[in-house]
């Protein structure tokens, strides 16, 4: 069973050039993280080190961005400096994160102010979600999401992954900054579109006004948005000055990537690598299930000691390491229809998918099931990488129609009830032939429409601000 599983780590070595680096090739796959990986069966994690044992030196080491001095960034300051105790817990929870984000803007050569952007963003909480559905620490709507290659499916949501959402949206903070040429005016378009930010600029190029940030005429949020992630550099720079006290912050990876070949239930995981449930779902955050799949490509992040913990003791275990699979529903029915044909309880059935009371399955939904004989093996690729769950309400019942009862009182309110099917030919299926393709052609229509706006302009214009 431990032949099953490999684990590498997320980690560089230490070379002469004083930088990160190692000459361990990277997984050749797109989803991969681009980080250097070390393999814990061969190397130790304790003999890796790092130039500086400082995080914080090397961040302002790689500031770039100059700063705005204005009247919104002096506030912005003030606001933070007024609420240490948030601005603490924020600094804390970023200690699982940063290094990792630090090291990948650093790769690219973008200034490290962008790796203090999940402060502003979502305050460093991997599962936060707005009222506008963006989710994250960056923050990604799920159109902009799914654009930039973000899974979001029954068993996971990497919106809320910190290796794929941090690579996604490096990504798109570097086209960003291609499009308009400047940090500022890329992070303007992140909160609030390209599309915005392109017309805000012809609006003021036609005035005859300067286009840069600072000059067009944007919504409150965006003209913000800036600022604060500047007055977040502020108090890098200088903490004391405003009586914040940075948390130590070692130069270091702090958690270690590991790649499964089998499927292992999520308790079991916790189990083996002997690390609490909520230290293990603060960095698995994407994981919508109680079974992590190994035909998905995903990761299971942990920390340094609790990575080998778990490496010594999967070498001695000798039973399953996953009890769920998954099958897809062929008709829609309810959700007792549906157990009885699995053969599986049904208040398991709702409670692990999630499913209310009173709604039905729709044929082709994949649902979550205990293994058993006649489904031992894992989750197959198809299902892992497009698993989907769609549910409906019932249609109401409808009375038939009664037989006229002899002695029926004259004007009697008439009573609503289903006419009796007449079978006239193909009629009725040409009918609802019909109404299928015109149905289906005004939602392919809507969704072609519904998608070219969200296309044209940035997920985070309808982000509620979540780090305030």
């Amino acid at each position: 069973m431990y032949a099953a599983i490999f684990i590498a780590a997320l980690l560089s070595g230490c070379a002469s050039t004083g930088d990160w680096s190692s000459d361990i090739p990277t997984k050749a796959s797109s989803k991969s993280s681009k980080a250097t990986r070390v393999n814990l069966k061969n190397q130790s994690v304790s003999k890796i080190y790092a130039p500086s044992d400082n995080l914080w030196l090397r961040i302002r080491d790689g500031f770039q961005m100059e700063a705005m001095n204005t009247p919104l960034e002096i506030e912005q300051v003030r606001w933070l400096s007024a609420r240490p105790a948030y601005v603490h817990r924020s600094m804390a929870r970023s200690s699982k994160y940063l290094f990792y984000i630090v090291q990948e803007v650093h790769a690219r050569n973008m200034p490290t102010e962008i790796a203090l952007l999940p402060f502003v963003e979502s305050a460093f909480v991997t599962n936060a979600k707005s009222s506008a559905k963006a989710v994250g620490l960056w923050q990604f709507m799920p159109a902009t999401g799914k654009a930039f290659r973000l899974t979001q499916n029954v068993f996971r949501d990497e919106r809320r992954d910190v290796v794929q959402s941090t690579d996604a949206a490096l990504d798109y903070l570097q086209r960003l900054h291609k499009q308009f040429g400047s940090w500022e005016l890329a992070l303007a378009a992140y909160n609030w579109g390209a599309g915005n930010i392109s017309k805000a600029q012809k609006r003021n190029a036609a005035a005859g006004l300067p286009i840069d940030y600072e000059s067009l005429t944007v919504p409150r949020e965006t003209r913000n948005y800036v600022p604060k992630l500047m007055a977040y550099r502020q108090i890098v720079l200088d903490p004391q000055a405003y009586g914040i006290i940075l948390p130590e912050l070692e130069n270091h990876p702090y958690f270690v990537a590991i790649e499964l070949d089998s499927d292992i239930d999520v308790a079991l995981a916790i189990k083996l690598a002997e690390i609490p449930a909520d230290e293990f779902h603060s960095l698995n955050s994407s994981f919508n299930k109680p079974v992590i799949l190994s035909n998905a490509n995903q990761q299971m992040l942990l920390p340094f000691a609790h990575a080998e913990i778990f490496q010594e003791h999967l070498k001695q275990y000798n039973k399953p390491l996953s009890s769920w699979t998954a099958v897809q529903i062929r008709k829609t029915e309810s959700v007792d229809q549906a157990a009885k044909t699995l053969g599986v309880d049904v208040d398991t059935l709702r409670e692990v998918n999630g499913i209310p009371k009173g709604m039905r399955i729709r044929a082709g939904s994949t649902v979550i099931i205990p293994k058993t004989s006649r489904r031992p093996g894992d989750v197959p690729t198809a299902i892992a990488e497009n698993a989907s769950l769609s549910l409906e309400k019932p249609a109401p019942a409808v009375p038939k129609c009664p037989k006229s009862a002899k002695g029926a009182k004259h004007g009697a309110k008439p009573v609503k009830c289903a006419a009796p099917t007449v079978s006239k030919g193909n009629s009725s299926v040409k009918n609802a032939a019909s109404q299928h393709k015109s149905a289906s052609t005004t939602l392919a229509n809507s969704a072609k429409n519904g998608n070219a706006a969200l296309t044209s302009s940035s997920s985070a214009s309808k982000r509620a601000n979540t780090s305030q």
